[in-house]
């Protein structure tokens, strides 16, 4: 193929060769698995200087997702559990995934049961925000539980759906 991605058919290679010079074009091979192999006349530079800008563009779409974490007790007091519970809903707001802990202490390990009902609680008051990613699980002396936000549907535009208004007439 050539700029234009007009078929040339099948060239040898010399003759490949002298055709993208002629042009002041670069021969680049598409396909070297295939038989023939497939190369196409065209600036190369320019190709992969639109390349990284597609890639630019697309990376300023990304939504990067990163991971807060909370970490409570298994004998957090209630006003204390709400304040944590509200920087849960903040950060899921944000989009980002948040990762509770239950720190267990000394003796408090033989009461997993506490830090499971805790986790169980924190993921029922944020249930309308999150999905449970990871269930409560023991590891070593802490007990980890991981909230995803769920995904929101787009809201539609509200210009769109309301009527234009009159214009006046000037008299």
């Amino acid at each position: 193929m050539d700029a234009a991605n007009n078929q040339l058919g099948v060239l040898p290679l010399r003759e490949a060769l002298r055709l993208a010079e002629e042009r002041q074009l670069d021969l680049v091979e598409v396909a070297p698995q295939a038989k023939p192999p497939v190369c196409r006349i065209m600036d190369y530079g320019k190709f992969r200087y639109e390349q990284s800008k597609k890639e630019k563009e697309a990376k300023k779409k990304q939504k990067i997702i990163t991971v807060k974490e909370v970490k409570l007790r298994p004998n957090i007091e209630d006003h204390d559990f709400n304040v944590k519970a509200k920087n849960v809903i903040r950060f899921l707001k944000d989009g980002d995934k948040v990762k509770a802990t239950i720190m267990f202490r000394g003796r408090q390990i033989v009461h997993p049961d506490l830090g499971k009902q805790l986790l169980v609680r924190l993921a029922k008051e944020v249930s309308d925000l999150a999905n449970v990613e990871r269930p409560p699980k023991l590891e070593g002396k802490n007990m980890i539980m991981v909230l995803a936000p769920k995904l929101q549907q787009p809201l539609q535009p509200q210009q769109a759906q309301q009527p234009q208004q009159p214009q006046r007439q000037q008299e």
